[in-house]
C-alpha cells in the first residue's frame, strides 16, 4: 500500500524548495561578488605594501603587484571553499572542524592584508598623528626645561642677598663694629674675598638670563613650524623628512637650555664658598689686636659656611625639581604607525577587516538556509530538484535503454522451434 505525503510533508518540501530557488538565484552571483570583494582587498594591499618598499622601481611595483594578488586569489579560493562545503556538511565534528578552520583562515587575511589595507586607508593620517603626539612631547620637555632655567635663574636673588650681607659686615668692619678696631684689616679682607666670590657667581648668573629667552623663543619657532608640517596638505614623505631636521634642531635647544641652567653653578659655588678661604696674615699692631682679628675672623668663617648651607640647600631645590623628558623623534612608515595609533583609527581598521572577513556573514547565512532545508524535507527524501532539461535526458535515456532490451515475448518462440 503506498503511502501517501502529509500536509506538513507537502508544506515542508515546498518551503524547501522555495529556498532552493534562492539559493540558485543568489549562486549567479556569489562568485562575482567574491571576486569584487577580493580585487578590491587587493588593490588596498598594493597600496599598503608601497609604503613599506621604500626603493621606488619596476621591481618594487612588481614585488607589490604580485604579493597583491596573491592576497586576492587566496581570498578568493578561501571563501568559496567555505561557501560551498561549511554549509552542507551535516555532523557536528565536521562543522566543528571547518569552522576552526575558517576562524584560523580569518586571522591569516587580517595578517596578511587587513593591517595594510587599514596603512591604505588611514596610513597618512596615522603618520600625522605620530607627529603631532611627538610636537606635543617635545612643547612639554621645552617648557620643563624652560622652566627649570627660569627657576636657577632665580638663585640670583639668594645669591644678592647672601653678598649684600657680607658688603654691610665689611663696612661695619670699616667702622671698627665687628673686630672693635677700625679700617681695612684681615678681617675686612675675608669679608670683601667673600663678597668679590658672590659678586663674581652674581653676573654669571645675570648673563645668562638672555641666552635662556632666545633659547626659549626660538624653540617656540620651531615647535610652531613642527606643527604646522604635522596638518598641512602634501606628500608625507617631504613633511616627515622636515619635520625630522625640525625635531633635531629643536632637540638641540631643549639640551641648551638645560646647560644654561644656573643651579648646577650656584651648588659649586657655594660649597668652593666655604671650602675655599684664604686666611690673610692678621695685621693687628698688638697682641691684643691680632687675638681680636682672629675671633672675628672665625665668626666670620662660620657665617660663610651657614650661607653655603643656605645657597647650596636653594640650589639643591632647583636642581630636584622634574627634569625635561628625552624626547626623541623616530620616523613611523604608515603601516607602522595605523598600528601603534590604532585606538584613534577604529573605522579605518573596521573597514580594512570588515572588508576581508564580509564573506564570513554569507556563510553564516547559508549555513542557516541549508539547515532549513533539511528540516523541511525531512531525513528520507529524493532528490527532485531536476530541471527540465534533466528530466528529458533522463526520459530519452530510459527509452534507449527499452530499445536496447530484446523481447521478451519473443525469447520462448526461438526455444520450441522444431528442428527441420
Amino acid at each position: 500500500m503506498t503511502e501517501h505525503p502529509s500536509g506538513a510533508d507537502t508544506a515542508g518540501h515546498r518551503y524547501a524548495r522555495e529556498l532552493e530557488r534562492h539559493l540558485d538565484w543568489l549562486d549567479t552571483f556569489t562568485s562575482t561578488a567574491l571576486a569584487v570583494l577580493a580585487a578590491a582587498s587587493g588593490i588596498y594591499t598594493y597600496l599598503g605594501v608601497r609604503t613599506l618598499l621604500d626603493n621606488p622601481g619596476i621591481w618594487t611595483t612588481f614585488a607589490a603587484l604580485s604579493y597583491s594578488i596573491a592576497v586576492s586569489v587566496g581570498i578568493f579560493v578561501f571563501w568559496s571553499y567555505m561557501l560551498r562545503l561549511l554549509p552542507a556538511v551535516r555532523t557536528a565534528s565536521a562543522r566543528g572542524g571547518l569552522l576552526l578552520s575558517m576562524a584560523l583562515g580569518c586571522l591569516a587575511i587580517v595578517a596578511m592584508s587587513s593591517w595594510l589595507n587599514a596603512a591604505a586607508l588611514a596610513g597618512g593620517a596615522a603618520v600625522e598623528t605620530h607627529m603631532a603626539t611627538t610636537v606635543q612631547q617635545y612643547q612639554a620637555a621645552l617648557e620643563r626645561a624652560h622652566a627649570n632655567a627660569v627657576a636657577g635663574q632665580s638663585l640670583t636673588r639668594d645669591v644678592a642677598r647672601v653678598r649684600q650681607s657680607f658688603a654691610d659686615l665689611s663696612e661695619q668692619e670699616a667702622g671698627g663694629t665687628l673686630s672693635g678696631f677700625s679700617g681695612r684689616g684681615a678681617v675686612f679682607r675675608v669679608l670683601t674675598q667673600k663678597g668679590s666670590e658672590l659678586q663674581a657667581l652674581e653676573d654669571q648668573i645675570s648673563g645668562v638670563t638672555e641666552p635662556i629667552e632666545q633659547a626659549f623663543a626660538e624653540g617656540n619657532t620651531v615647535l610652531a613650524r613642527m606643527r604646522s608640517l604635522s596638518v598641512q596638505p602634501g606628500g608625507i614623505e617631504d613633511r616627515t623628512v622636515r619635520f625630522s631636521e625640525s625635531a633635531v634642531q629643536l632637540s638641540g635647544l631643549i639640551t641648551q637650555l638645560r646647560q644654561l641652567n644656573p643651579a648646577p653653578l650656584v651648588a659649586r659655588a657655594a660649597q668652593d664658598l666655604s671650602d675655599a678661604v684664604v686666611l690673610p696674615e692678621l695685621d693687628g699692631t698688638t697682641a691684643e689686636m691680632r687675638a681680636g682679628q682672629n675671633s672675628t675672623i672665625n665668626s666670620v668663617l662660620s657665617l660663610v659656611e651657614q650661607r653655603a648651607q643656605t645657597l647650596t640647600a636653594a640650589a639643591n631645590e632647583v636642581l630636584a625639581l622634574p627634569q625635561p623628558s628625552e624626547a626623541i623623534y623616530t620616523p613611523m612608515s604608515a603601516a607602522d604607525a595605523v598600528i601603534v595609533y590604532a585606538g584613534n583609527f577604529i573605522p579605518a581598521w573596521a573597514g580594512a577587516i570588515s572588508i576581508d572577513l564580509l564573506p564570513a556573514v554569507l556563510v553564516f547565512i547559508v549555513m542557516v538556509v541549508q539547515s532549513a532545508i533539511r528540516s523541511g524535507r525531512g531525513e528520507t527524501h529524493g532528490d527532485d530538484r531536476m530541471t527540465v532539461g534533466e528530466l528529458r535526458a533522463a526520459l530519452a535515456a530510459a527509452e534507449m535503454l527499452r530499445e536496447r532490451q530484446p523481447d521478451a515475448t519473443d525469447q520462448p518462440r526461438a526455444l520450441g522451434r522444431p528442428k527441420d
